[in-house]
């Protein structure tokens, strides 16, 4: 099925003549491509160039959509690009200024001689920087490129758009800054020393595709190490999407977390390993690995197949956080994905941008399990109806619905002030 993260610009030179439109998109939907869009660049007596938005599979079927329209008579393809790269041209991130300069008064505030009252302020009071710097909300989006989006360890500079991505989430979901910094090395204790070295400037570190068992540890000792929050999106992100889903999903199959059997493959990764310790926090029944009659399977090894649904319980729940399987789709009473070509997507982003906020906002000095805890019920809610009833396609909203910042951020915020990790009182 055609995808649009494998859309296609393609830019043709063709004859000006009747007829010669409808052919180009004849040939690419007879090649199994689907045409989006369609915009004239130029045009002149003899050719018209269009630039073609066109959906494809994958690469190799780009290339037979491309072949396909080349060969047609008199047509010609100037060039073809990838939507994906476009959007990320430049970056999917930049910095934007606060203070005016258009005058010299500006200047001499923004900068010299005014800027050295602001510097002796921090100095003689240090609780000022959170005031008078960008500090207060401002994150650090830390990668070693070791594990980045199923890529496996593709190094610090190429998981900069991924980075990027996250730092873009905040900002336009949470109204927070994200700083990407992916770090040249592998070496835990070399990434703790440069994250604390630098984390002055940020009120939370947020650490991302960085692989196991590493990311346990480094999570571990900056947690030790700083005053501010540290969290890791696969690690606690989505495990508490994970938890928010089966509390859900267990609702729409009459049962509850603290009798049910939830079995989880692929504890090793950074989600199974965050998930079971979340899991656990809350309360749920049995934690096994073990699928024999349990009440819901999540993978994050791999797809579950026709086999692992034969083990499981009656009324079943399948989380499939690794890849997708049309068997447990069709057979499951709820079923949830990380991809999004299913009812139910799962990921990190439904949560992290919410808990960020809401522990910003009191400024936080870490993120706790009661903090995740929060988070999860308020991502749960809002998937219920006035009279609290729970669709099976719909056990987790979207990353984009409405409130749910809001509410996470809330319920984050309650959840840090009450357990002493607020350095102020909640302001909702």
């Amino acid at each position: 099925m055609p995808d649009i993260n494998s859309s296609l610009i393609i830019r043709a030179i063709v004859p000006a003549a009747t007829g010669t439109f409808g052919k180009v998109v004849a040939a690419i939907s007879e090649a199994g491509g689907r045409v989006g869009g369609a915009d004239i660049v130029w045009s002149t007596t003899t050719t018209v160039t269009r630039d073609y938005q066109v959906y494809v599979r994958d690469g190799e079927h780009g290339d037979a959509v491309v072949a396909a329209i080349s060969a047609l008579a008199g047509v010609r393809v100037a060039s073809v690009a990838s939507q994906v790269l476009i959007v990320h041209e430049g970056g999917a991130i930049g910095m934007r200024t606060r203070a005016p300069i258009a005058n010299r008064d500006d200047l001499s505030m923004a900068y010299t001689p005014g800027v050295a009252r602001v510097c002796m302020a921090i100095h003689h009071d240090p609780d000022q920087v959170w005031d008078y710097t960008i500090k207060a909300n401002s994150l650090m989006v830390v990668s070693d490129g070791s594990d980045v989006l199923g890529l496996g360890d593709i190094g610090a500079e190429a998981s900069l758009p991924a980075c990027e991505a996250k730092s873009l989430f905040l900002r336009n979901l949470a109204g927070i800054d994200a700083f990407p910094l992916p770090v040249n090395t592998s070496d835990p204790r070399r990434i703790v020393d440069t994250v604390a070295l630098c984390s002055s400037v940020f009120a939370g570190i947020h650490l991302s595709d960085i692989a196991a068992p590493r990311c346990f540890e480094i999570h571990e000792a900056l947690n030790a190490r700083l005053d501010i929050p540290v969290l890791h999106d696969r690690q606690h992100g989505t495990a508490v999407a994970v938890l928010a889903a089966l509390t859900n999903a267990l609702a729409v199959v009459g049962k509850s977390l603290s009798s049910a059997t939830i079995a989880v493959t692929g504890q090793d990764t950074p989600a199974g390993y965050g998930t079971v310790a979340l899991l656990s926090a809350a309360g749920v029944g049995t934690i096994t690995d073990s699928l024999g009659g349990a009440d819901a399977l999540v993978r994050f090894d791999r797809p579950a197949t026709a086999a692992c649904l034969d083990e499981l319980g009656a009324d079943a729940i399948v989380f499939n956080l690794e890849g997708t399987s049309p068997e447990a789709l069709s057979r499951a009473t709820v079923y949830a994905s990380a991809l999004p070509g299913a009812p139910n997507q799962l990921n990190s982003a439904i949560a992290f941008p919410g808990i960020w906020k809401g522990a910003l906002a009191v400024r936080a000095t870490e993120i706790n399990d009661a903090m995740l805890l929060a988070a999860a019920e308020a991502i749960s809610a809002l998937c219920r109806d006035e009279d609290g009833s729970v669709s099976a396609d719909l056990v987790v909203p979207s990353v984009i619905s409405t409130n749910l910042v809001r509410d996470v951020a809330a319920a984050v915020q309650h959840a840090a002030h009450s357990t002493g990790v607020a350095r102020l009182v909640p302001v909702v």
